[in-house]
C-alpha cells in the first residue's frame, strides 16, 4: 500500500451543513445549518455569470485582474495588497502554506471555525486552542499568553463562528500591539457585513495597514450570497500578499466566480438593504429567544448560538422534527442561521416550547 502522510492521521472530516429533506406532511423544511444567505444573487450578478459562462472553454484569469482592481477601489488599498482564492477557506490554506510547517504552532480560540484544526493539522502544524470566555468571546489575554517561540500564526475570528460575538476594535488594537512582529495575525472577517462594520472608519483592512504582521480575510459567500461560487480574499502588506499568490492553486477562482464577485461589488446599495433586513431579523429572533429565557449570546453575525452542552444533539433532533436542519456541535451547542422570516418564526415557536426540556 502507498504510504500516506502521518499528518493525515486523526484528521476529522469537515462536516458541511445537511440539506433539508422533504417533510411527510408536505410543509416546507429549512436548511439553517450553513449560514447561507436566503436571498438570490444581487442585481446584475446572474447576467454577469451568464456572460462569463460563454467562455467556459477558456482558463480564467489567474491573477483575477478585474476583481482585484474592483476590490482595491472599494477598499482604498493597492492591488499588490490583495490576494484572492477559492473562498476564505482556500485563502486560509494559502496563509498556512506561507507561514506554518511541521511542528509550528497556530493559536486560535475554541470553539471557533471548524476548518481551523483540520487545515492546521494537514499543514503539519500544531493547534493551540484557547478556550472562549464564559460569554463565548475570544480571551485575548489568554491567547497572548499562549504565544511561544514556535508560534507562526494567531487567528482572530470576528464575529466568531459559531458563537457570534465580535472582538472590539480597541481591544483588537491592544492585542495586535502586543503580538510579536514575527508572528502573523489573521483577522477572519467572514461575517463582518452583519456586524455594522461597513463604516470605512471601522475597517481593519485600513486601520491596520501600518502593521507588517496582519492579514484580513474576507469572503463573498455570506453577505454577498455567492457561497456556490467560492470567492474569498485577503488584504495585507505586499510581501505577505505575494506569498499568498505563490501558494495559491493555479486558476483556483473560476471566471464565472470572478465575474459574479465584480458584479456583486457594483450592487452595494442592494447588498446594504439585504444586510439591514437580515440584521433586523436577527435582532427580532434574539429578542424573542432572550424573552423565552434562552442564554444565547449577543451575536453580530447571521446566526444565533445555543450553548446547550450535553443537550445539543437532542435539541438538534427536535429542530429537525420541526423542519429546521441546524448545525450541531456535539457537547457544545447548536448554531442556527438567520434565514427566511418563516424559518425564523419556526425557530421562535420551537424555542418557546423547548426551553424547559433542554436547559
Amino acid at each position: 500500500m502507498p504510504k500516506l502522510r502521518e499528518a493525515l492521521s486523526g484528521v476529522p472530516a469537515y462536516r458541511a451543513g445537511r440539506p433539508a429533506a422533504p417533510r411527510e406532511d408536505g410543509s416546507p423544511a429549512y436548511k439553517v445549518s450553513s449560514n447561507e444567505n436566503p436571498y438570490p444573487p444581487l442585481p446584475g450578478v446572474l447576467e454577469a455569470v451568464a456572460q462569463a459562462a460563454t467562455e467556459l472553454n477558456r482558463y480564467p484569469d489567474p491573477n483575477a485582474t478585474r476583481l482585484v482592481a474592483a476590490l482595491a477601489e472599494r477598499l482604498g488599498v493597492e492591488t499588490d495588497e490583495l490576494s484572492v482564492g477559492p473562498g476564505s477557506v482556500g485563502v486560509f490554506q494559502q496563509i498556512l502554506a506561507s507561514v506554518a510547517g511541521e511542528g509550528d504552532e497556530v493559536v486560535y480560540a475554541w470553539r471557533s471555525f471548524e476548518a481551523y484544526p483540520i487545515m492546521v493539522q494537514l499543514a503539519g502544524a500544531v493547534s493551540v486552542q484557547v478556550p472562549l470566555t464564559a460569554d463565548h468571546r475570544h480571551d485575548l489575554d489568554a491567547m497572548l499568553k499562549a504565544i511561544t517561540e514556535r508560534t507562526r500564526l494567531v487567528i482572530v475570528c470576528t464575529p466568531n463562528n459559531p458563537t457570534g460575538p465580535s472582538v472590539g476594535l480597541a481591544e483588537l488594537d491592544d492585542f495586535l500591539d502586543a503580538v510579536p512582529r514575527d508572528v502573523l495575525v489573521l483577522i477572519d472577517e467572514a461575517y463582518r457585513e452583519f456586524g455594522g462594520a461597513m463604516d470605512p472608519a471601522a475597517d481593519p483592512a485600513k486601520r491596520y495597514r501600518d502593521r507588517s504582521n496582519v492579514v484580513v480575510l474576507r469572503t463573498f459567500s455570506k453577505a454577498y450570497g455567492l457561497a456556490g461560487l467560492r470567492v474569498g480574499y485577503a488584504v495585507t502588506r505586499p510581501r505577505i500578499a505575494e506569498a499568498l499568490r505563490k501558494t495559491a492553486l493555479p486558476f483556483g477562482v473560476s471566471g464565472v466566480a470572478q465575474a459574479a464577485a465584480v458584479a456583486s461589488l457594483a450592487a452595494e446599495p442592494a447588498l446594504l438593504e439585504r444586510v439591514s433586513a437580515l440584521v433586523a431579523e436577527r435582532e427580532r429572533v434574539l429578542s424573542a429567544l432572550w424573552g423565552q429565557g434562552w442564554p444565547v449570546p449577543d451575536t453580530e453575525a447571521n446566526f444565533v448560538w445555543f450553548p446547550l452542552g450535553a443537550a445539543t444533539e437532542a435539541f438538534a433532533v427536535e429542530c429537525e422534527a420541526a423542519g429546521l436542519v441546524v448545525r450541531a456541535f456535539p457537547g457544545d451547542g447548536v448554531r442556527v442561521t438567520i434565514a427566511e422570516p418563516e424559518a425564523n418564526d419556526r425557530l421562535i415557536a420551537l424555542g418557546a416550547n423547548a426551553r424547559d426540556r433542554h436547559l
